[in-house]
């Protein structure tokens, strides 16, 4: 019977397993970079006939899949970089040819080595491949691209990531500095070039710095954050008013946001409007709780436009577009909405609910009112352009204390009139 042993070369010597199997193939395939590397192998001159290289994995899938049909008994081997069960062959190997026929042998991996340079531990880090293959302009659909690297340093202070010659460290490094959300950040990437070649090479700079340098392939790299994380960093709700910058007194209450968000019923994924955002406190809060929701802040006032760029920055919330100027004008060109929240119109509810009324078919409208005349007019728009309309009045409580002795100080009460369809 065929088997198949998936050999990871690159950082140490063969163990004794590894060195047995080589030395018994039938065939060891490698590509063109790994037939590089294995011609340092001592053992590399007793099979050096045995190998034959292929530069795609595809035809060496084909290969090995001819060679089971030929070969009544042989053993296959398939170099791999490193771990080949790490973001490698190895993966695709056991998919094709199942786990009886298969048996992986792994050598350290890029990233293992490559925090290992850095002096670094890792078991805190987000792994991530940025790898399409030999050739990357064809590769297949990753999970990650570069533009998710923002979001997720939003959520881990260190990422290590698998390149290639497209997804470079120059990009990436570029993608970072134009990134609202990682720009301001102190960030330090670490490159390491050419893992396991004697001209190997550790660069580390600011994304600013890394962008200037060119780098030989294959590289990994290495993103982490200094800036150490608060509490409130971390959390995905409950931000309080004191935590989000905004003009004094111009921002949704912390008791009547969180009962927006709920009459909001948000999707995990689709599209938010947040009409008269002000502050952007429900869109810091929606985009926090729901990463996968696109959120368009919209709002007219340049001081407050700054206030939700600032608290993007602070809330690493990079799911939020800032679209500066009037509703319903600046609507025009937006995605389809799943959810709206109304917190400032203008005086113009009217023209905004008939606007947003012809692009949502099915979804909720939330809007906050403070006066009876917006209340009513919110009820009777909703209701004229077939809106199920509900609405709750929030009043809210906070203590104070005077004299020594607490007592309630009220707010202004809140309508919140909710229309769904």
């Amino acid at each position: 019977m065929t088997k198949i042993h998936v050999i990871g070369i690159g950082y140490k010597p063969l163990d004794k397993g590894a060195r047995e199997v080589i030395l018994n193939s039938s065939v060891i395939l490698a590509s063109n970079r790994l037939f590089e590397v294995f011609q340092g192998y001592k053992e590399y001159e007793k099979v050096k006939d045995k190998v034959k290289v292929i530069n795609n994995v595809d035809e060496t899938i084909k290969f090995i899949h001819s060679s089971l049909v030929t070969r009544h008994s042989s053993l296959i081997t398939l170099l791999a970089s490193g771990d080949p069960l790490f973001f490698g062959i190895g993966r695709r190997a056991v998919r094709e040819f199942g786990k009886d026929i298969v048996k992986i042998l792994p050598d350290l991996s890029s990233i293992q080595m490559a925090f290992a340079k850095i002096k670094e531990p890792w078991d805190d880090a987000f792994l991530m491949s940025l790898h399409g293959g030999p050739d990357p302009t064809k590769r297949r659909k990753l999970k990650y691209e570069l533009s998710d690297i923002s979001e997720l340093l939003a959520k881990h202070n260190k990422i290590a990531i698998l390149t290639d010659k497209e997804n470079n460290p120059q990009k990436i490094a570029q993608v970072l500095n134009l990134s609202l959300v990682t720009r301001h950040s102190s960030l330090i990437m670490f490159v390491c070039e050419r893992l396991g070649y004697p001209d190997e090479k550790i660069t580390e700079g600011t994304p600013e710095e890394i962008t200037k340098i060119e780098f030989s392939d294959p590289n990994v790299v290495i993103i982490q954050s200094t800036e150490h994380r608060t509490l409130n960093t971390d959390l995905k709700f409950g931000l309080t008013e004191s935590e989000i910058l905004h003009s004094k007194g111009l921002i949704t209450k912390d008791e009547v946001r969180a009962v927006t968000i709920q009459k909001l019923r948000l999707p995990q994924k689709g599209i938010f409007w947040d009409i008269g955002a002000g502050s952007g406190s429900v869109s810091i809060e929606v985009a926090r709780l729901y990463p996968e929701l696109k959120v368009f802040a919209i709002e007219r006032d340049e001081e407050q436009v700054n206030h939700i760029k600032e608290n993007m920055i602070r809330r690493n919330t990079s799911n939020i577009e800032i679209i500066k100027g009037d509703a319903p004008e600046t609507l025009a060109n937006l995605p389809h909405p799943d959810r709206v929240f109304i917190g400032g119109s203008g005086g113009r509810i009217k023209e905004i609910i008939e606007f947003v009324s012809n692009k949502i078919s099915s979804g909720v409208i939330v809007i906050n009112a403070t006066t009876i005349e917006t209340l009513n007019g919110a009820v009777q728009h909703l209701e004229n352009n077939a809106f199920n309309v509900g609405v709750s009045e929030i009043s809210v409580s906070r203590a104070k204390t005077v004299g020594g002795k607490r007592h309630m100080s009220a707010l202004n009460p809140v309508f919140i009139i909710t229309g769904e369809r």
